[in-house]
């Protein structure tokens, strides 16, 4: 059966995203002093007394007077992450007491049939008589003092929430083998929440014009001609020099971890601004991290004239140069214009990137290019490829068995590279390529 869900909600800067880490013993979910850290509902998944469940971590609900520009957007997003949960905590800070906006999330409670746990949260020291019987105001049930800084509290809690659960039912546990993981990167403001959206045809992610909008990575679970996909739509990606927030620092490491998961990275990138110079290193990044790549020009609704698809193409060209083999799609996140496109891209470089070549037409190939005569020599020396063979993948690994790999310089692995990419279809993963002595009979 599907995992149960428990949505944490309550104003900002009541210390959700702490419990989020406490009951999920992780850092997944960024922690600030700030108000209005959190913005999207992002998932956690977690477990107690060997009960698995998702815990939500929602952004502050704000009074509908709050001049925030994104107060509307973070208020439908927790409303809609009380709609999927099963449970709800409700966390207030109890060093403050009741505030109006603690009054208008239990409304908002109070309309849920589910059960609802109200923690006075920041209540660090077990022993004090600091009253919370005003919390019972709120009409969503009994106070239970917490501190998830220091974690007094949490072990009743999450017994309680668990009891609440729905009845659990033996099922065969899902296989996550068929599941490709996909990890939407790019700059901040080039549309990886608009097209999350539009991939998922529902709006799981906050989407605006504000650079830097989406500070937390979120899986969100599509389904496309039968193939499953995780996608991850992660923070903005801005040069470290302009990193200055502790928050944009951890949500860039976000990022990076998401690639390290992920077995294709769609890197999109603002047409009508061309490829940055940050665009090139998030590619870097990518391949170094040897994911399966497919590139989005996105916004290519704003692209009207003859000149401007000249200069996206120039700038593609002339940034991209290192990774030909990643193929570019013209996108409009917005319209909708190729997102099957894109989907269909996504399918064909996770298969080249999972692909095993067999040793015999690899080695066919090796013949066919000794006989051509290329190789590199050096003071009398020639290198001879005896055979090769594929390791690895995700990304594919080639292994060659060679006199003398010394010898081998960058202009012949571009070579050998080449001639393996004309002969087996590995459009959109990078390869890896090994070269081992052997001593000639």
């Amino acid at each position: 059966m599907p995992k149960p869900i428990v949505a944490v909600v309550g104003r900002p800067n009541v210390g959700k995203s702490t419990l989020v880490n406490r009951l999920a013993v992780s850092r997944d979910a960024i922690v600030h002093e700030s108000r209005g850290v959190t913005r999207d509902r992002s998932y956690h998944t977690t477990d107690w007394n060997g009960r698995e469940f998702v815990l939500i971590d929602t952004g502050g609900i704000e009074s509908v007077k709050s001049k925030d520009v994104f107060a509307p957007r973070i208020r439908e997003q927790a409303l809609a992450a009380c709609d999927e949960a099963d449970v709800i905590i409700f966390v207030v800070d109890g060093t403050v007491g009741v505030t109006d906006e603690d009054e208008e999330v239990a409304r908002v409670i109070r309309k849920t049939d589910k059960p609802c746990f109200l923690c006075v949260n920041k209540m660090d020291d077990p022993a004090s008589d600091t009253p919370i019987w005003d919390f019972w105001s709120l009409g969503v049930g009994e106070p239970l003092p917490i501190s998830a800084g220091h974690g007094h509290g949490t072990g009743d809690l999450l017994d309680a929430v668990v009891a609440a659960f729905p009845e659990e039912v033996d099922e065969p546990e899902d296989e996550d083998d068929d599941v490709l993981d996909v990890a939407i990167i790019g700059r901040p403001n080039v549309g990886k929440s608009s097209l999350a959206n539009r991939l998922a045809r529902k709006n799981r992610s906050i989407v605006s014009d504000v650079a830097g909008t989406t500070r937390d990575a979120i899986d969100t679970m599509i389904e496309w001609k039968g193939q499953r996909f995780r996608l991850v739509d992660t923070a903005g990606m801005r040069k470290k020099t302009q990193v200055h927030e502790d928050v944009e620092y951890y949500s860039l490491v976000r990022g990076l971890e998401a690639m390290d998961r992920a077995d294709v990275c769609l890197l999109v990138v603002d047409a009508s601004v061309g490829v940055t110079e940050q665009d090139q290193k998030l590619l870097g990044m990518a391949v170094d991290r040897g994911c399966a790549i497919v590139l989005l020009l996105n916004k290519w609704d704003l692209i009207t004239t003859e000149q401007q698809r000249t200069e996206v193409g120039e700038s593609l060209a002339q940034r991209m140069v290192f990774a030909p083999w990643a193929p570019s799609i013209n996108i409009s996140a917005l319209t909708g214009r190729a997102i099957d496109k894109v989907l269909e891209a996504t399918v064909r470089a996770a298969a080249n990137h999972a692909q095993q070549i067999p040793t015999p037409k690899l080695n066919a190939l090796l013949t066919q290019l000794r006989e051509s005569g290329h190789t590199v020599s050096e003071k009398g020396r020639r290198l001879k490829i005896q055979y090769g063979a594929q390791t690895g993948s995700k990304p594919p690994v080639f292994t060659f068995w060679c006199n003398a790999p010394d010898l081998v310089d960058d202009n012949f692995e571009r070579y050998l590279e080449n001639r393996l990419r004309e002969a087996f279809d590995l459009t959109g993963t990078p390869i890896r390529m090994k070269f081992r002595r052997k001593s000639e009979d």
